[in-house]
């Protein structure tokens, strides 16, 4: 028996941004075509079933039984009538064995059925295969319109978390319908919460569950964590799985204060104007609360009752982001309440000299007042410095007149900077990790990138997860739980566009065409910690996700499930015992490395001398094509390869030879890449990550 591990979960433009509606949806009949006959199954906490997102389609979307192979049904309960499953939502189900075993589940609040208490799981499903054009309204404001990557995919619901999260006896109760469902596409925002113990991470239930869900041709998506920028974060850990990073966009959401001497600050929030161009009076928390309040009560602006009604009422409130934001559950969300209820025309958050963070959390909350956040300590001061100058104090240092005004203009409209993208802070950093004590694997993780900051989709009203967005309708959120289902998506369009490709080719033509360069065509950087760096492949995998590209990627690095059993047979610390116990199988008795595992990159985390590495590559594209390869090193490791050049058939393949030769041990993981270029314009990239443990001796 073993102890149940707890899982967590992982939170318009992006279709655009990606290429999508000029590169993918016009070849494969357009936008409410693009994924039909595929389902997507979605692990998470439900759906909400009378979203518009989720609505049945008279057109494109209405013919889904051309799904030849899905045969899930649709279970009913609280929340969700048999009317909920309309062809959108092909099929439904809940799992909370676990959860109620533990004493988390409330079926008031949780609802036992697959309707979707949290928004978390509507706002996955809408962003994989969401209805296309569907208005973004929030708090009276349309926002635009959204659509999902795949809106002619069909969604199959198995709701196995809630607001506290889940459990994976659940997860994998979920995995094992989904499987027997037959869903082509299985899109997992969560994680476990640490690395599960055992004798290797490969090995945990949920893991194996994948591996055979791979093995029926399912294409398993999860989100890679959101540890970052921290290395070693990484909680998807196995080969068969598609990992996904998450990066930003370049659509920012700024804001404008005009101050009554003219000068003007930009800062941060979704918000909407003042009224007119009218200015308003600022006033200091501390200088509208009453005296006996202590200074940390009053400064957040967290609590109404501190506030003098006659003094706030009409003016803009100076309130300070202290650590109370870090350390407790306090939030901006908390200060608009506040401000709201005591009257007050807005907000002006500013920064504590002695917080010194770069980002205030919280900056992609919707407002229903007007508010702005200075993120700069320089035009924290400057503001300060006009407030001090223009009130007026009596000899107890009370103000008595508030001369100093401002307005603030409407955040709530996007501005595209053409740059990005760049890999998220949050999102979880490789390298892999075989086991709970931190053992580096021969796997790249994460695999690629997608989008996941600042995303608008679908949510559902009574959300009991966030009680700031209750009662709406749409959700803006952030976090690799946002990124993953972008790949779902696009996973669902090219196995709508090549339906005998298995999960392995798939993955590795996302990985292959992946981008490497950002919009403006400098190499991708990432967000550590206050500063941006180069990425590298434990940043974002093979690159970010270039949607087109992967649907015509040349050639392939196809894998099938006994490969996989090989691999598993070759982790170090792991006997045969324990593969036969997870998998039913016995191991082979030819011994193999598990960087020979025939993925679409090359990892070796402990390169002693030297190591030959196998790979086969199938020819997809309809014409015979010639390659040529060329070579970056690695910083200490010289590569060869052989065929440096070669013609392939189609559906033919070929085996490529590479010797990885330790020259320097560094101490450090270095990269470089291998590149295929074909002759019919295919570009073919396969990253390369070695870690030299000892050089060859001269």
């Amino acid at each position: 028996m073993q102890e149940d591990i707890k899982m967590e979960k992982m939170t318009t433009y992006t279709p655009e941004f990606l290429g999508i509606p000029t590169g993918v949806w016009p070849t494969l009949g357009g936008a409410g075509n693009s994924g039909e006959g595929v389902v997507i199954g979605m692990i998470d906490t439900g759906i909400n079933p009378n979203h518009p997102s989720f609505a049945s389609q008279s057109s494109g979307v209405g013919s889904h039984l051309n799904r030849r192979k899905f045969r899930g049904i649709c279970t009913t309960g609280d929340g969700f009538p048999q009317t909920a499953c309309n062809g959108k939502i092909a099929g439904a189900h809940h799992y909370a064995r676990g959860a109620i075993a533990a004493g988390d589940f409330n079926a008031t609040r949780d609802y036992a059925s697959p309707f979707d208490a949290d928004g978390h799981g509507s706002h996955t499903a809408s962003t994989a295969a969401g209805n296309h054009q569907i208005p973004v309204m929030v708090n009276g404001f349309n926002y635009g319109y959204a659509s999902g990557m795949a809106p002619g995919a069909g969604i199959a619901v198995y709701k196995a978390l809630y607001t506290f999260g889940g459990y994976m006896a659940d997860v994998v109760a979920a995995v094992d319908q989904a499987v027997e469902d037959g869903v082509d596409i299985l899109s997992l925002s969560i994680g476990p919460s640490d690395v599960p113990p055992g004798p290797s991470t490969f090995l945990n239930p949920l893991e194996i569950e994948l591996l055979f869900a791979t093995n029926a041709g399912v294409v398993v998506v999860q989100a890679v964590g959101n540890g970052g920028p921290v290395s070693s974060t990484i909680l998807s850990f196995s080969p068969w799985i598609t990992s996904v990073a998450a990066s930003i966009t370049d659509r920012k959401y700024n804001n404008t204060i005009i101050l009554g001497n003219g000068q003007s600050f930009s800062g941060t929030s979704i918000a909407p104007p003042t009224t007119g161009e009218v200015q308003f009076p600022i006033a200091a928390a501390a200088d509208v609360c009453s005296r006996n309040s202590s200074y940390e009560m009053v400064e957040n602006c967290h609590h109404k009752e501190p506030f003098i009604q006659s003094l706030v009422r009409g003016k803009l409130i100076i309130c300070t982001y202290s650590y109370d934001f870090e350390l407790d559950p306090a939030t901006i969300a908390m200060v608009a309440e506040t401000i709201q209820s005591v009257g007050a025309a807005g907000f002006i958050m500013t920064m504590d000299p002695q917080t010194g963070g770069e980002e205030i959390d919280g900056t992609i909350l919707t407002l229903r007042i007007p508010g702005i956040i200075l993120n700069n300590l320089d035009t924290t001061t400057n503001l300060w410095e006009y407030y001090n100058s223009h009130t007026i104090r009596n000899r107890n240092r009370e103000a008595v007149a508030f001369t100093a005004t401002a307005r603030i203009l409407d955040g709530r409209r996007a501005v595209y900077t053409g740059q990005g993208p760049i890999v998220a802070s949050y999102s979880s950093r490789g390298p892999d990790v075989n086991n709970a004590l931190f053992q580096t694997a021969d796997v790249l993780k994460p695999n690629v990138m997608a989008p996941g900051s600042s995303i608008w989709a679908a949510w559902s009203p009574n959300s009991e997860g966030d009680h700031h967005i209750k009662g709406e309708n749409f959700a803006l959120a952030s976090g690799t739980s946002m990124s993953t289902p972008h790949i779902s998506g696009i996973a669902a369009l090219i196995k709508q566009k090549h339906p005998d490709w298995s999960p392995a080719a798939i993955t590795s033509a996302m990985m292959t065409t992946a981008n490497v360069t950002d919009h403006l065509g400098a190499p991708i950087l990432a967000q550590q910690f206050y500063q941006l760096a180069p990425a590298t492949p434990f940043d974002y995998g093979s690159g970010a996700i270039n949607p087109a590209r992967a649907l015509d990627p040349g050639l392939v690095f196809d894998i099938k499930f006994e490969h996989y059993i090989q691999f598993l047979c070759a982790v170090p610390g792991v006997d045969d015992d324990s593969v036969r116990r997870a998998v039913g199988i016995e191991c082979p008795t030819e011994k193999t490395w598990c960087s020979d595992l025939n993925t679409a990159s090359i990892t070796v985390s402990n390169l002693v001398g030297s190591r030959k590495v196998t790979r086969r590559v199938t020819n997809v594209c309809s014409e015979k094509e010639t390659y040529q390869v060329t070579l970056k090193e690695p910083m200490g490791v010289a590569v060869t390869v052989s065929p440096k050049v070669f013609n392939i058939s189609p559906n033919a393949s070929r085996h490529l030879r590479i010797l990885l030769e330790a020259k320097e041990a560094r101490n450090v993981y270095t990269f470089g890449e291998l590149v295929l270029e074909g002759s019919k314009n295919h570009v073919v990239r396969v990253p390369l990550a070695v870690f030299v443990s000892s050089a060859i001796g001269y």
